[in-house]
Order: C-alpha cells, then structure tokens, then sequence
C-alpha cells in the first residue's frame, strides 16, 4: 500500500500532532541551509499523519509505529504546544549565536504595535485576486464601511504576571527538549545539548527540573552523572510521573528510570543501542523497543529488563494489540524480513515470541514496509500484475480485498483516518499526479465509495506525502479539504463526512470594516490547511474540541489560495461565516477551553507583546509578557482542559543563556463562570440545523463575560433527527446524477450482490444508497434507503473456474498441489462437484463448503494435465478445464488473434510475451474440440476453421519452470460486414487502456447499438481497440436461431449494416460514461468481408467469365468504396483486444516469429523423438 497518513493537520491542530509523543522539539534559528546541519527525523517520531515513501504508516499515536523523541530541525521557527507536550529548541551550529526567524518572502510586514494597519499610505485600497473592494468614499450603489463588523483593537499596554528564569552555564548547548509532566503537576524538565555538527554527535548535555511550573529550575546533572552525555528524555503516556533517559550511544548504552518525575533516577546498563520506542497504551510498564540492528525487544518492567521478540524487524512496522479488537493485550503485531528479503505480517506475544508461537495472520508474503495497525482495521498491500491490491482486516477477522471503483486503478493510497469504525482514504488514480481523490468505506472497510475528486497534495521534508485535508475538532463529520479545479486550488467544507462540499464563503467586511465584495462561486474563502514544513510549530489552522465552533487558519479571499496576502481569519459559528483578525501571520493558542484566545506574532524582530480576545475574536486587547523584547523560540502550554500557564522559550540576544518566561493567565479573570454567564448556541450549516442526523445545542460564554469557564460541559443537548435524503450517500457501485438520484455506474452489475447466495437464504439488496457512518437519523425515509433482505433466487451454476491456491498454472512433482473451485453464482448448497485430476484419479463432492480449504492432490509424474471439474446442483450445470503444468512454471503471455474470420479461411495466431526474451519456449496450443494439444517451438502458428461458430483458443507457453496462459475466442462465419466505429475526444480522457475497460465499454456501446436501431444484439460484436484515440470495430454477423431457420443473407446484412450506418450519421447512437459525461459514437467506414460461392461447379469460358466479374467487383467495391483491408487476416490480429502495452514485444510479432502453416506442425511425438521432455495428458 503506498504511504499512508495525511498532510492536512490533525483534527485538532497542533496538540493533536503531539499527542502521546512524549516530547516537542523545537530548532531555534539556525544558520544551516535546508535543515541539512540537523539531525534527520528519526523512523517513527512524527505523531501526526505523515507518509514517506515505501509502505504506508496511519495517524498517531494508534497510527504511529513507534514513539521516538521528537525531531530537531535545521529551520528557524515558532512553535507553539498545547496541553501536555514538550518543546526542543536549537541554535546555529558551530557558535551561541541565534538568529532569529526570517519573514516569509511575499509576506508584507506590519507593525508590531498596530497589528490592524498595513504599511501602505492612508486611503490606500488592496485587492486580493478575485475580490473587489471599496476604497476613498463610498459612491452610489457601493457598501459603506461597518465600523460594528471591524475587528477592534485596544492598544492600551496591559501587563500579564510573569516570572524570568536563565538557564546559567548553558549558553554553548544548541539543543534543548522540554517537557511538562501533566495535568495538575507542577513539575518542567528540560534537557539541553550541545550537538557538534562537524562531529555529528553530542558532546555536552544537562538536565533541569522545576517544581513551581516554571518560576525556578534546579540542575540534576550531579544526580544523573557528572560525566554522562544524555541524548534524549521520554515520559509514559499513561504515567506522566515515570521518566526515562536515554544515554548518547556514541559514549555508552544506558538507560535512566525515574518513577518520582524526575527527582531521583537509577541506571540500567543496555546490550543494544535504541533507535525508537513505543510504549503500550494501558500498561505503563509495557515497552517496545527498536534497535538500530532492526531487532525488536520487549520490557514489562519500564525497561530494566529486556527480552528480544524479533529479528529483522521492518522500521516503524510494529505495534501494540488494540484494546477490544484483540483479547491480549500483550499481543505484538510486527512486519518482519525473511532471510530472502520477503515481508510478513506476524502476530505474537510480548514474553513469548517463539517460532511455534508466531501467527501469520495474512497467507504469503506482503510487500515491503506495508503493514499498519490503527483502531479495529490492519491494512496490507500486495502487487502482483504490476498493480497493487490493498486488503483490510476488520475487528482481526479474515482479510478481505479494498474494492474501489472498477476503473479507479490506484498508483497510492494513504489511509487518512479510522475514527468511528470507518475508513477515509486518499487515492491516487491512474490518470492523477499532484492531486489525490478522497474515498469513504463502509463499516468493515471493503467497500469505498467517492467523497471529494482531486484534493491537492504536496510533499514533506521527508519526502512524505501531504493530503491538503483537516479534520474540524468537536464537531464529527466536519472536514475542510483544497480541490484543485482548472489549475485553481479551492478550500471546500463538509458537515457530513463528504456526502456534500461547498465553498467558504469570505467575510463581509475587512480588518477594518470595509465592505469586500466577494460572489460565490468566482470568489470565497481559501485556507492553508497544510502542517509546516517542521511538523512541530503551531501550524497555520487550529481547532479544539472543547471549543467546537472556533477555527482559525491562515489564507485569502479570491478565485484560488495563494501564497500571497496572506491574512488570519476566524469563525466562531463552525465554519459558516468568518472574519479577518490580522493582516499577518500569527501563532493562536486556546486558553481556557477556547474560551480566550491567545496570539502572538511570527517575526524575525525579538517581542514582549501578544494579543487577547474574549469574544472569540472580535476584538483584542494588548499585553506585555516580558519587561525586555524576547526573540521567542516556542511555546509550551499547561497539560489540560484549561491551559490557563504558558512557559514561552526564546533568548533576549544572539549570546544570551536560554531564557524560560512563565505567563500565569489566571489573573486576567475576574471569577469562575457561573450557569448565568452562559447563552445557548445551536450547530449548523447555512441554517440546517440537523447535522450528521442530530441537532446539538452547546453553551457558550457570553462576550461581554470574562470568567474562567472550568470543565468544559460539551453539548448541552443533542436531538436525532428525522432521516432524509441528505443523511445517505451512494452506495459501492453507485453513482449520484445531476438530479441527485444514485444509479448503478456502467460497470456494475447489481445483481452480482446475490453470487455467493444460496437457496433458501437471504442477502442484503442494496437500494444504492447507504447511511452515513455515524449519523443519527432516526425515521423518515430510513426504511425506504436502507438495503433490504431478499430471499436467494435459485440459479443454475455459472462462472465456474478452477485455479491453484497460489495462483500458478505449475506444480511440483511429488507435493501437494491446492486446487480452488471458484463458482460465481449457483446454488452452493445443493450442487455436486466432480473433479478429475487428469492422471487417472477422480474425487466427488457434495456442495462447495467442503472444499472451502481447497482440493490437494500430488501428482507423481512431470507432464501436462487436463483437470476438468463438473458443477450440478438440478437447475443446471457448469464445467471449467485446467491445464496443469507439474514441475514448469511460467507467467504473462498475450494470444493475440482475430476477433472474427470466414470460413476455411488460414488464421494467423500469435503468442506475444513479456518480457520477449524469457530463454527457450515451448508453445502448447488447444483450439476447437482437440483432446491433444499442438506443441511447437515457434510463437506463431496458422489454421483453418471448417465450421462456423464461436471457437475457443489456448496457448500455454513454458520456460524452465514457468508457465504463463492465455484464451481468446475467435467467431468462424461464411460472411459478415466489419464498420470503423470512433467516438467523442472527450472518451480519450477516461480511457486507461487496459482490458478490462475496453470490454466493459464493448458492451456498452453495444447495448446502445441496439437501443438505437433495433437490431437483435445477436447480430452484433463490438470490440475496443486498445491505444488512443479510442476506437473499435464493429461486426455485422449471421445468426442461426436455435430453431435452425436459415441466417440472414448477404442482403440481410447489407440492410443491416445500412442501419447502422444511418443511425450513426444521425448521432443516434450514444452513451453516458458517468454523470454528466455524454459519449456520441461515430461511422469511420465499412468493410465486406470475402463471399465464399457455394452454386454447383461450372465450366468453360463462363465460369472463368462470371470469375473474372467477381474478382473485378470486389476489388472494385473494396478498393474505392470501404478501403479496407479484407477481414480475417493479420489486420484483425492487430485490432484484438490486447493486453496491457507493457506485455508487448518490442519486436514485432511477424519479424521475430514466422507464421507456421498447420501441416508444418509437430506432433507430440515427433518432439519426445527429439528429446523434447511433455508428457501427454493422461500417460
């Protein structure tokens, strides 16, 4: 599976991308290009969605394979973290020096003291792309400025109370991580190093710890070894009180456990070296840990003893069981190499990871770096063709295979979310290259169905992939997503779960209050929804769930997003409506639960102010942090609801110690909130209040009201909602039409919903629509939406097939051999089975689920054998053949021959093979009803049809120990007419060139050919030419009726072929590939096919003379009036529906290979006279 993850941001911005990490580690500006001066990412830290190339990895923490400190990047930036994370600060390498953090370039610069103004002369007007706005005096017709709708700002200096602390002796350290314990705990740590980066190594470190959230801070170094270099801290997720230390691997390999927060530590010894970690989600003892010798090792004791799992272990590839999809919780799953390089998905137990005691939940191989563990699901990927196939497990039961569109044919897919036991994934089709389509799963997450086409996408610093999608936090269903459009990348947003999207609309007025003229659909709202580029910074949109209708993100107004005029924007009310609140990017955090928020200014200039708004963003007022300008390095925000402390990092010159500023918020309150100062708030979308099926009402605190909120309470009520079209989308094999309605796409066929029926039973009958996962509507149209039961018909046999377990056409002399009877609809339960292995054993059974594990069968003998199976179950019955190569595998091979002949007409059939050069070849042909096969050496043979028909052919060929298959059906006539059809370019643009849509579209405009002219379908073949511009050939054909009245006769198909060309012309005949994607097909020009004389033998002069005639007329008709090449030669072998181009030869068919008249081929004993080793079917 490609990556898996997401670059749009956590649902709740930056705390989301930090959750359960352990540490945030920040890079004070450096004077390195590129981040290339500091250490890379190691395998597995980012917490948030990330893709890197080679696999696919989900979001954290369920989606993080491993908890490893955060990273240290080579950039300068602000960053900001919520709740309980931690910070890590850098410097430029080589000196003490900082520099501070560089304006973005196109980015005007404001003052900082008037954040509302822009640096442009009085009475100046801006207009973003795509925006008109009003400038100077208001004329006729325009909008007045709203004084009520700008965005205020007091510019009276308030004070915060704040306390200063230097971290003294430790100005040379560049590298400094920091946490705060947790909720309700008192207790910072902070370590600082030195890291030399001609060395590429550390050579200092120290470790501070304050008890009084950040006022003073003690130096432990005495208590952790004077000498000892410390590389990085880690703290239990779900123990914030137990710390553990881990020793630069360079001078030694030790570990150092606190379970006092950090006051005391002992020091355990280590025999590997640590690369990452991931602790257990209950447990807090319970630790993985991932050696940079890719082995995997196991702690039930906070690591002072270790036990070894697994060697060979893939990076990043293992994870703990989740709790309510596995029964024990100390149940690792891993993905581990195997001595010849292959992957396996592998399931065991912490303390007892033996060879008898692995599992192998997937059957065979995976490929490489592919495994993930997230919620209820396990995802793998498998390519074989050359294409990739995704499976999911669901709650740990067996693998099923991920069914998309038919024709969506994905190059990557990246699994963006799990939450509420269903699926959201980004694709990237066939014919996509910076833009992904979004795709929402049923429950089990089997069936994708499309929510949002061509959302933009970029890559990371790692080389991961980026999905421009964030998830609105607080409010369920609600995601906002850049569709890329002509070119344009456009913000869209959804409140359920992609069924609908529209557009932002932008605000009415600016910073200011002047009125902006912004009309959907050419002009809205467009927002920055990426991550930075450092996964670690305050991001540029944020949400919190204790504050479900506030989001604040960075963008513009216009036609498009743009990486100019970029401004901040917030809305109060869940997206609906917005305002400017700065002209400049900001950094915003949430205190209280949302109920204020905080911003601070990026810039490259040291600050001591930042900004407050108690009413959600309408105004702000300004206050002083710190008595001297700070260049701010990051921030870190008090674990918890209420966030009400912030320690900001930064240094007040380029040579200053590290300095800790502590912001105590609490004094800005007045009192506790009582119920009085609360006002009720109801969720919408343009005034639909029922969302997801529910209306939900929360309370918010009043503007006006500066209390602390406390807890936050969530929803005041919630009330489900009758259920009407809106809460369904399309169900898999459905798509939604211009008048809303879900009908089936062109290539599903509904009713193969009841294939694996049974009589008796019943199935579920999709109506083509399916509820939303999650939503709560109750009632109403429900029942008439939802798939009914519905007794199995009782069918006759059909589709029976018969294959190896594995796939292959070969087998090895004297092992077992697993044959699988594949029957595609029928009665299972009342069907007999006999099959016959072809060497003179035969085996009966009774129904279908006694042969659910397969057939095994050993054959004794190295030869070709003929295994039939017979399937009848009363209605009626069905038969499959297998050729069984024992000890000769082969694989791709391409028949290629015409689609239609003539009668007693030499065909030309080809074996066309990829790669071309494979070494030797034997050619085993089967045509007709031949019970002995034709073998040859050459890839190319020619024979005659004596009797009309349908007529099937098979070639096997066969390389060493390889055997590849191929069949085609060729239709034997006396005469029949052939017609170039052509079609709309717009058909190009979907047309993926591969087989499968060429016949699924074959028989689509057939259906249309008889839909427009009447004409029995009988009468008709249609086949898809493969390349581009599409095109296909349509055959006129004789038809017998099973009565045996006579076929139509020449003129009969003249008529015919007249009608067809009649309605043609007339633009008669036409198709609709997809909702709004109407298809005309066109006449190229007609072809008769050679007429055979059947009247008794005449003689003389006559006979030449009436032979002379007809040559003349033909040659005359075919020349001037079809200009065709005449049917049922080598022309025709060229329009067959070839395979994939890649399967082609890059000699042409006809230099490398000669054809081979039939008399000149060998019989199967002429090649074992040559010692040419086949056995014959049956000896």
């Amino acid at each position: 599976m490609g990556k898996v993850g997401a670059g749009g941001g956590s649902p709740a911005g930056l705390s989301a991308l930090l959750a359960g990490a352990g540490l945030l580690v920040l890079c004070v500006p450096g004077a390195c290009c590129g981040g290339s001066c500091c250490p890379q990412l190691p395998p597995g830290s980012a917490p948030g969605w990330a893709a890197t190339p080679g696999g696919f990895v989900g979001r954290g923490p369920r989606g993080r394979a491993a908890a490893t400190p955060l990273p240290l990047l080579g950039r300068p930036l602000f960053a900001v973290a919520p709740g309980d994370r931690a910070l890590s600060l850098e410097r430029a390498p080589g000196t003490a020096a900082f520099v501070a953090m560089a304006p973005r370039a196109g980015r005007r610069r404001r003052s900082e003291a008037e954040p509302g103004k822009a640096d442009r002369g009085e009475g100046a007007s801006r207009s973003p792309r795509g925006m008109l706005r009003d400038g100077g005096q208001p004329g006729p017709g325009t909008l007045e400025r709203d004084p009520d709708k700008a965005t205020r700002f007091r510019m009276e200096e308030l004070r915060l109370t704040s306390t200063t602390f230097a971290l003294t002796g430790d100005s040379a350290h560049n590298q400094a991580m920091v946490h705060w314990s947790g909720h309700n705990s008192s207790v910072i740590l902070i370590l600082t190093k030195l890291y030399d980066y001609n060395l590429g190594s550390i050579t200092e470190s120290s470790l501070w710890r304050s008890t009084d959230y950040g006022t003073t801070y003690e130096k432990l170094n005495d208590k952790v070894g004077l000498k000892t270099i410390l590389s990085y801290l880690y703290v239990c997720p779900t123990n914030k009180r137990k710390i553990m230390l881990l020793t630069d691997p360079e001078i030694e390999s030790s570990l150092l456990i606190s379970s006092d927060e950090g006051a005391t530590y002992q020091k355990y010894r280590l025999n590997f070296y640590i690369q990452s970690l991931l602790f257990h989600p209950k447990q807090e003892d319970w630790i993985l840990a991932y050696s940079q010798d890719q082995k995997l090792y196991s702690s039930a004791e906070f690591g002072r003893r270790w036990q070894l799992i697994q060697e060979g272990v893939v990076p990043n590839r293992f994870y703990w069981s989740v709790m309510g999809s596995n029964k024990e919780p100390d149940l690792v799953h891993l993905e581990a190499r195997t001595i010849d390089g292959h992957s396996q998905y592998l399931t065991c137990r912490m303390q007892n990871c033996t060879e008898a005691n692995r599992n192998k939940p997937f059957p065979g191989y995976i490929d490489p770096d592919s495994l993930i563990v997230q919620d209820d699901y396990v995802f793998v990927q498998l390519t074989s063709g050359g294409r990739p196939h995704y499976y999911v497990s669901y709650r740990r039961n067996a693998f099923a295979q991920m069914k998309l569109p038919k024709y969506a044919l994905p190059k990557d897919m990246h699994v963006i979310s799990t939450d509420e036991n269903q699926v959201f994934a980004a694709v990237q089709e066939w014919n996509q290259n910076d833009t992904y389509n979004l795709y929402i799963s049923d429950t089990r997450g089997v069936y994708f169905t499309l929510a949002l086409e061509n959302v933009q996408s970029s890559r990371g610093p790692e080389g991961n992939i980026m999905i421009d999608l964030y998830e609105v936090a607080g409010i369920k269903g609600m995601f906002l997503a850049n569709k890329k459009i002509d070119n344009q990348v456009k913000t869209f947003i959804t409140y359920n779960k992609g069924r609908d999207w529209r557009l932002l609309q932008a605000p009415d007025t600016d910073l200011r209050g002047d009125p902006v003229h912004c009309l959907l659909p050419y002009c809205s709202l467009h927002l920055h929804l990426k991550v930075s580029e450092n996964p670690y910074t305050s991001g540029i949109i944020a949400s919190r769930d204790t504050a479900p209708s506030i989001i604040v993100a960075s963008g513009n107004i216009g036609s498009e997003l743009s990486d100019s005029d970029i401004s901040m924007f917030v809305s109060s009310d869940a997206g609906n409506t917005w305002r400017q609140i700065f002209e400049e990017e900001h950094s915003v955090l949430y205190l209280d639960q949302g109920g204020v928020l905080v911003a601070m200014k990026h810039t490259s200039l040291p600050i001591r102010h930042l900004w407050l708004s108690f009413d959600e963003g309408r105004s702000w007022s300004k206050y002083s942090f710190t008595s001297i300008p700070l260049f701010v390095d990051g921030v870190l925000g008090e674990p918890g609801e209420e966030t009400l402390i912030m320690t900001v990092f930064g240094h007040f010159s380029h040579r200053s110690e590290w300095q800790l500023v502590k912001v105590d918020y609490k004094s800005i309150f007045d009192r506790r909130c009582a119920e009085e100062d609360y006002r009720p708030w109801q969720l919408h979308s343009q005034g639909e209040a029922c969302i997801m099926g529910a209306k939900r009402v929360y309370k918010k605190r009043k503007s006006e009201r500066k209390c602390m909120q406390g807890k936050y309470a969530g929803a005041m009520e919630s009330e489900p909602c009758v259920c009407t079209e809106a809460d369904f989308d399309c169900d898999y094999g459905y798509e939604r039409h211009s008048n809303g309605q879900c009908l089936p796409a062109f290539w599903f066929n509904p009713s193969s919903l009841s294939k694996d029926c049974s009589l008796g039973q019943s199935y579920l009958n999709s109506t083509g629509y399916r509820k939303v996962v999650s939503n709560n509507c109750t009632d109403g149209v429900r029942e008439q939406y939802t798939a009914k039961p519905q007794k199995c018909p009782g069918k006759a046999p059909r589709g029976l097939r018969i294959v190896t377990a594995d796939g292959k056409l070969t087998a090895e002399q004297g092992h077992n051999v697993t044959l699988m009877v594949q029957l595609e609809e029928g009665d299972v339960q009342r069907t007999l089975i006999q099959v016959d292995f072809g060497d003179g054993v035969a085996v009966s059974y009774v129904n279908l689920s006694s042969m659910e594990d397969g057939i095994k069968h050993v054959y004794h003998n190295v030869g070709i054998f003929r295994v039939t199976v017979q399937v009848d179950n009363g209605l009626g019955s069905d038969s499959a053949v297998l050729y069984l190569h024992v000890t000769c595998p082969l694989e791709h091979v391409h028949l290629s021959l015409p689609f239609v002949t003539t009668k007693n007409k030499e065909v030309n059939a080809t074996a066309v093979l990829w790669p071309s050069q494979v070494g030797t070849l034997t050619y085993v042909w089967w045509y007709g009803n031949n019970t002995e096969p034709l073998i040859t050496l050459e890839g190319s043979i020619s024979f005659k049809f004596t009797s009309e028909g349908m007529n099937t052919i098979t070639v096997q060929v066969s390389a060493g120990n390889a055997i590849l298959q191929d069949t085609k059906s060729i239709a034997v006539y006396e005469e029949f007419r052939s017609l170039r059809l052509s079609f709309s370019p717009n058909l190009d643009d979907y047309n993926p060139d591969i087989p499968e849509w060429r016949r699924d579209i074959s028989r689509v405009i057939k259906k249309s050919l008889v839909e427009a002219t009447g004409v029995p379908g009988e009468h008709i073949l249609v086949a898809v030419l493969p390349g581009l511009p599409t095109a296909a050939e349509l055959f006129v054909l004789p038809y017998q009726d099973p009565a045996g009245e006579s076929k139509r006769s020449a003129e009969d198909l003249e008529q015919i072929s007249e009608l067809l060309i009649h309605k043609l012309n007339q633009n008669s005949v036409h198709f609709e590939l997809k909702p709004g994607v109407q298809i005309l097909v066109h006449a190229a020009h007609l072809t008769a096919a050679p007429l055979v004389d059947l009247t008794p033998t005449h003689s003389g002069s006559a006979m030449l003379m009436l032979l002379s005639v007809v040559f003349v007329g033909l040659a005359v008709f075919v020349i001037y009036k079809f200009k065709r090449k005449i049917p049922g030669i080598n022309v025709y072998a060229q329009m067959q529906n070839e395979k994939e181009r890649e399967m082609v030869s890059r000699v042409s068919p006809t230099e490398s290979r000669p054809h081979i008249p039939q008399t000149e081929l060998r019989r199967p004993g002429q090649l074992i006279d040559e010692k040419v080793d086949s056995q014959l079917i049956g000896e």
